[in-house]
């Protein structure tokens, strides 16, 4: 019994395939606006800049500059992945109101 449990400790996790980050054409942007919209087939996430801090105007001008369209399937897994790193982010910094 023994041998076995060794041989379950020296086989390696299968972890999946690698990642390999590809960065020669990724851009930052700082947006601090977003609005997100779907379809049956598809979730649109549309991101941008509010520089109009003044409320008491009746229209405020958003300059958007990322529109993010995505599968519904790959939308819920984005969702999982944010709520996880938020959880994270209070433990850390405290919970944001």
């Amino acid at each position: 019994m023994a041998e076995a449990n060794e041989q379950a400790v020296a086989k390696p996790e299968a972890t999946g395939p690698r990642v390999k980050w590809n960065v020669e054409h990724l851009k930052s942007s700082y947006v601090n606006f977003a609005n997100a919209n779907s379809t049956r087939e598809e979730v649109v996430m549309n991101f941008g800049l509010n520089t109009s801090w003044d409320r008491s105007q009746p229209e405020m001008e958003i300059e958007l500059a990322h529109r993010i369209v995505m599968s519904p399937f790959a939308a819920k897994r984005l969702a999982e992945l944010l709520n996880k790193l938020m959880g994270e982010y209070e433990s850390r910094y405290g919970e944001l109101k």
